[in-house]
């Protein structure tokens, strides 16, 4: 894997930063522990109806990635994951800011 977004989820992951799953990521919103909510691209309607209409003022990103590409680099089924720690969604959030300015291109 040298892709540097998908890289640093794993770290986030690795740093027990993160909460994966449609349940836990709406719980983690509702705690008010989640400061960036990430999509793959081919998530249910279901799915992300359930965890759009929990979301408050929780910023939300559709990611670039397949349910499988994430699965595949976090070690874990995923479609939905919550970022629990603002250092690690300020750094998340640029990197996908730069993925979209080079067209989705991964490194």
């Amino acid at each position: 894997m040298n892709d540097r977004l998908l890289s640093f989820l794993g770290l986030c992951r690795r740093a027990g930063k993160m909460k994966i799953g449609c349940d836990t990521v709406i719980e983690s919103v509702e705690e008010g522990n989640a400061c960036l909510v990430l999509m793959a691209r081919d998530i249910s309607e279901n799915t992300k109806k359930k965890v759009t209409s929990a979301l408050n003022s929780t910023d939300c990103e559709i990611l670039n990635y397949s349910k499988d590409e994430l699965s595949f680099s976090l070690g874990k089924t995923c479609a939905v994951l919550a970022v629990e720690d603002e250092g690690f969604a300020k750094k998340l959030k640029e990197l996908i800011r730069i993925q979209s300015l080079q067209g989705g291109e991964t490194e």
